[in-house]
């Protein structure tokens, strides 16, 4: 059982909501999320998606304690989830697949998105470190990642904002050099 693909379900869900739109937004977007995961899918309810806006709020305070350097605060905050959300594994098999595991088959489906997700994220902390969780740094941009880099570098969530931020810092050069090379004229009459 590959425990660390369940840390995708962290990003998935957190990177639902940007500073301009919760993509979160109703049940027909709760059931696109849970997609991706046919096992994780159910009847689902409003209670489901208050559920499931609260457990990516969880997540996310957990990627803000982990950039700011609050460590054991996130650490904190995943135990908690992780004691909430206890997993059960059982075996599965499903889409022509040999028998293999999953989490907790049992319970509401934001009870084993929160399993899955908790311990995913634990299991990726504990083999990788709480320096890899990162949030993006480019402006009007929140999503969460996993530094994967082996230097430890990454500042983005994805090549698009990374290629945009340079392009926003490179402008920001030249207006300033502009800006300079006229101040630097007006003082010489």
């Amino acid at each position: 059982m590959d425990l660390a693909s369940y840390a995708d379900l962290v990003i998935e869900l957190v990177n639902t909501q940007d500073p301009v739109q919760d993509s979160l937004r109703d049940l027909d977007s709760l059931q696109t999320l849970l997609e991706i995961r046919p096992h994780l899918s159910g009847r689902l309810t409003r209670r489901d998606l208050d559920a499931m806006r609260d457990l990516r709020g969880e997540l996310r305070m957990i990627f803000t304690s982990a950039v700011s350097g609050r460590h054991e605060d996130a650490i904190e905050r995943l135990n908690s989830l992780l004691i909430q959300h206890p997993i059960h594994p059982q075996l599965s098999g499903h889409d022509g697949q040999d028998w293999h595991m999953h989490l907790t088959e049992g319970g509401s489906v934001p009870d084993r998105y929160a399993a899955g997700a908790s311990m995913g994220l634990a299991v990726y902390v504990s083999t990788h470190g709480i320096e890899r969780l990162g949030i993006c740094q480019a402006p009007l941009c929140a999503k969460v990642y996993f530094d994967t880099t082996a230097n430890r570098s990454r500042r983005h969530c994805s090549d698009l904002c990374a290629s945009r931020a340079d392009v926003a810092a490179y402008r920001a050069r030249r207006r300033e050099n502009a800006e300079a090379e006229i101040g630097g004229r007006d003082c010489g009459r």
